[in-house]
């Protein structure tokens, strides 16, 4: 299934692992089972330091003071295993915050992020780069969580670290028979092994068990409003929220928009042809920015930059690189690596020096991509990233495709992008034979009622292309949805830098000024 990684947790981990290379909260992952406790509003949070993350949030130190010394804390609040039996089992939801540096006069109140995915831990995303978020903590406590069957809540589990190593290794875009149903057989040993490891969490990870927690969270933060800033699948659960308590909502900014209207068919098409869209811009980009005396050292022209790297993944189908030894690049990885660093123009760097060394024998930069696409670190183990990803996706998402449905849908898929059409197509039978029904055809964000949601849509934007920015204010509803766009690369808008963006973003958020519908910022 096609993964949105979290942005801020995806940069960090690439950028800790092309680092290593290129030189070189709490014990435990959680369980998946309910416990006993109190779920109720007036629950008490614990605030204390916070721990180094557990091996299912990413591993890694203890997060570090923010510029000028505020620390993180963390907590835990207890949330309804099943929020249909309320007071039945509970399951740990973990909590991270930075108090707000303003006066307690100008303190709003909390700002909650979620930074997408599904599945990425807001615990480690926001202090990697919660000093992007600086003048914000000048009027909000700056909060985010690890959702249900994410990290340190009730985390879903999977297969192991070295079977998880074969598994992404694998062949995802089979081409005959014998290929597709060694790829079909691994597809439903992941999700044979979620069902034995996960089976009490999988039925209550859909993205409304997670509103209903967020709602939670804000009573248990004593807010009367909750404010939030969701990124790429945050902001489905934003509008997913907005659609359950629209009373509720405070000052809300969706970045890197998810298209609520769309299937998984759809919403996956989507995203081929929006990778292929960045995939084009960095060819471009490469030869326009090359030295007078210099060519780009990708290809000549954008067209034969594309060329040589459909040459190296046909190559690979047939022949990996050596990787990092005893792994090799097989094609699967290769793409991949590809498709994470174009999810950010600070990664067009990292992809032109790898797609170099790949061309001269040497997998090692495209591998270490992907391996930050698929949450592994650089001592080999993996957070529940993908596992998260997988189950949330499926317990959200009711149809369920056949090989044959993939096959019908190829050519489509293959006209969307001929780099990224197969492996985008096959992605669609993640579900298949998932031991939990999906929910819906798509999530239901209609938001009548609600306070002004400030909705940015990136024109360049390969995960959560521009068209859906539109499509998410529209179905929030007329007063409710405030679109606003950037015209720029990458996957988001808010941390590009852009002075614009910054500008309406903190003004909504701070001042309470709802910028123009229809802005647009270059």
């Amino acid at each position: 299934m096609p993964k949105l990684p979290p942005r801020a947790r995806a940069l960090a981990a690439t950028a800790v692992l092309l680092s290593a290379a290129l030189a070189a909260c709490g014990d435990g992952d959680g369980g998946s089972g309910g416990g006993s406790g109190r779920a109720s509003a007036d629950q008490h949070l614990r605030w204390k330091d916070c721990p180094a993350p557990s091996a299912a949030e990413g591993g890694g130190g203890a997060p570090s003071p923010l510029p000028g010394g505020a620390a993180w804390q963390c907590a835990t609040m207890k949330a309804p295993l099943d929020w249909d039996e309320p007071e039945g089992d509970t399951i740990d939801i973990a909590l991270i915050r930075a108090r707000a540096g303003g006066s307690k006069e100008r303190r709003i109140g909390s700002l909650v992020f979620n930074f997408g995915g599904p599945g990425g831990s807001g615990v480690t995303s926001l202090p990697a780069f919660g000093g992007d978020y600086a003048k914000l903590r000048t009027r909000y406590d700056l909060v985010s969580f690890d959702p249900r069957g994410v990290g340190r809540s009730a985390g879903v589990r999977c297969l192991g670290d070295r079977r998880l190593d074969a598994y992404f290794q694998q062949d995802a875009t089979p081409d005959d028979a014998a290929e597709r149903e060694t790829f079909v057989g691994n597809v439903k040993s992941f999700n044979e092994a979620c069902g034995k490891n996960s089976g009490t969490v999988l039925p209550h990870v859909r993205t409304t068990d997670v509103a209903r927690d967020m709602d939670l969270m804000r009573r248990v933060l004593g807010d009367d409003k909750l404010h939030y800033f969701g990124i790429s699948y945050g902001t489905e659960l934003g509008g997913v929220y907005a659609h359950l308590f629209p009373e509720h909502v405070g000052r809300a900014v969706f970045d890197a928009v998810v298209d609520p209207t769309e299937t998984p068919e759809q919403g996956s098409l989507g995203q081929a042809k929006g990778f292929q869209l960045a995939l084009d811009n960095f060819a471009e980009h490469c030869v326009s920015q090359a030295a007078p005396d210099e060519d780009c050292p990708l290809g000549d022209t954008a067209d034969d930059v594309k060329g040589r790297i459909a040459k190296l993944l046909k190559d690979l189908d047939a022949k990996p690189l050596p990787g990092l030894p005893p792994r090799e690049l097989t094609q699967t990885a290769a793409t991949n690596g590809i498709v994470q660093a174009l999810y950010s123009q600070d990664f067009w760097p990292y992809l032109t020096e790898g797609l170099q060394e790949a061309y001269d024998g040497d997998g090692r930069i495209l591998m270490l991509l992907s391996d930050s696409m698929n949450g592994r670190d650089e001592n080999g183990s993996y957070s529940n990233l993908s596992a998260a990803n997988v189950a949330i996706n499926c317990a959200d998402d009711k149809p369920r495709y056949t090989t044959a449905d993939v096959e019908k849908r190829l050519p489509r898929f293959r006209a969307a992008s001929p780099l990224f059409g197969d492996y985008l197509a096959w992605g669609l039978l993640g579900c298949s034979g998932w031991p939990v029904p999906g929910a819906a055809d798509h999530p239901d964000v209609r938001a009548a009622g609600a306070a002004p949601v400030l909705v940015i849509g990136n024109t360049g934007d390969p995960a959560t292309p521009y068209e859906g920015a539109r499509k998410m204010a529209a179905s929030l509803g007329e007063g409710v949805g405030v679109e606003l766009t950037y015209k720029g690369q990458g996957h988001g808008a808010y941390d590009s830098g852009n002075a614009c963006v910054r500008e309406a973003v903190d003004g909504y958020l701070l001042d309470g000024t709802v910028p123009r519908a229809g802005t647009v910022c270059g």
